[in-house]
């Protein structure tokens, strides 16, 4: 993605209605929701006056933000673009005034008919993150909060988009070996809880609802490492599995919590930490929020690895584009 794309899109929106925003929405469904919610979480974390929401697009489309209108932005991501509750919440968006940006794959994708600015984005290398939608997004968000508020890490993001593939490649490599071990250790599993907290907390339901349940076939629950103590930790025992997503940043405590409760009542544990797969190599004012960017290219690796080992494609689906649903 060429970040003069992303430039043009940031004046674009912050020249919308003589620049008085007060409101950043995100929609999508699925994964395409779950690259969402990391801007969403900067901007609850950041943000001194803008307010957000992130929605599964078909409740965006039913229970539309009383404040949505012409002060608004909304982030709309369908990978296929023709996802059809998402591209109604495009034209809902739209309809209400507010400065629509689709993201999309498809360069033909009926979701560009309802955006006001259309990112069409690269897929398929994986070691090359800056390209995805998660990232593209969160670049976006981070610039115009600066726009809107002067949000003052700015410099310490684009440091942080220049870094993280290096970040990313490595952390590839070094995972091999380790998610080998996993998917052979865990085959015959069918039942996994994956926790997380701060901005990691979106990936760990993103890969309990999209990589296991989805693409594998498992059940799967994602747990908020903070909630973890307050009814599910009761589950706790030796033979479940559990995969702990540890971010670097204000929350790491959190998941430290949940890690040493485990290590001492669970026995079937995999704990991916980000400190350990250099994403400190990023100034800390802003690294926190690069957390799910490391983790989503890296648990590919885990749900790679176990479909080898189940003979189960990830493309593979039962109901999702075969039946009337």
């Amino acid at each position: 993605m060429d970040s003069n794309t992303v430039n043009k899109v940031v004046k674009d929106a912050l020249n919308h209605n003589q620049g008085k925003i007060n409101s950043i929405y995100f929609t999508a469904c699925g994964g395409s929701l779950v690259d969402l919610y990391v801007s969403k979480y900067f901007l609850e974390a950041e943000a001194k006056k803008v307010t957000t929401g992130w929605y599964t697009a078909n409740e965006f489309v039913h229970v539309t933000p009383a404040k949505l209108g012409k002060d608004s932005i909304v982030f709309v991501c369908s990978h296929s673009g023709n996802t059809p509750e998402t591209v109604e919440a495009a034209k809902v968006a739209q309809e209400h005034g507010a400065f629509t940006i689709g993201l999309t794959f498809n360069k033909q994708a009926d979701l560009l008919t309802y955006s006001d600015a259309k990112i069409i984005y690269e897929w398929g290398n994986e070691a090359e993150v800056v390209n995805n939608p998660m990232a593209i997004t969160l670049h976006a968000t981070a610039k115009l909060l600066h726009g809107i508020e002067d949000y003052p890490y700015v410099d310490q993001f684009e440091d942080g988009f220049k870094k993280i593939d290096t970040v990313v490649a490595n952390a590839i490599d070094q995972v091999q070996p380790r998610t080998k071990a996993f998917a052979q250790k865990y085959k015959d599993e069918e039942m996994f809880y994956v926790l997380g907290s701060g901005p990691s907390f979106g990936h760990a339901y993103g890969f309990a609802i999209c990589s296991l349940m989805e693409m594998q076939w498992l059940n799967a629950s994602a747990i908020h490492s903070g909630e973890y103590f307050h009814g599910p930790f009761e589950v706790t025992d030796k033979n479940t599995p559990y995969i702990l997503i540890k971010s670097l940043g204000r929350t790491r405590a959190l998941d430290e919590r949940a890690q040493t409760f485990l290590e001492k009542y669970a026995e079937k544990i995999e704990i991916v930490d980000a400190k350990e797969l250099g994403l400190d190599m990023i100034d800390d004012k802003v690294s926190e929020y690069f957390n799910p960017i490391l983790f989503y290219t890296i648990l590919c690796e885990y749900r790679s690895k176990l479909a080898d080992v189940h003979n189960h494609s990830l493309d593979v689906r039962r109901y999702m584009g075969k039946v009337k649903y």
